[in-house]
């Protein structure tokens, strides 16, 4: 809307911010994180598909280590969960142990 305005009533930007109550910062914004945001699913699909055991940590130090990438890990795990690349946490084995011998009661001297 305060583009709008500035656009077809030439209104200035602080007018136009002022009246729709936001500010001039957020009238400026220009998102432009989708290529890189595509860019980064790229790198995190390449690397799950070469190395499977890889979880998210070795392959977001793999991406900021080797590869010399800085990007955010906030960031880097939402495409990672997004992609659905979330390894399935295996339970640990438990052994199955027999019941122990009752232990034995000494006798006790008179």
């Amino acid at each position: 809307m305060a583009h709008w305005a500035v656009e077809t009533k030439s209104v200035s930007i602080r007018a136009a911010c002022a009246s729709f109550a936001i500010s001039t910062t957020c009238y400026r914004y220009v998102a432009m994180l989708d290529a890189e945001n595509a860019q980064i699913a790229d790198s995190l699909a390449q690397l799950t598909e070469t190395h499977r055991q890889w979880g998210f940590g070795l392959c977001f130090l793999h991406l900021r280590n080797v590869r010399k990438k800085r990007w955010n890990h906030k960031r880097v795990y939402r495409i990672y969960c997004d992609l659905e690349l979330n390894l399935r946490i295996k339970p640990k084995k438990r052994l199955d142990r027999e019941t122990p011998a009752p232990l034995a009661v000494p006798e006790a001297k008179k």
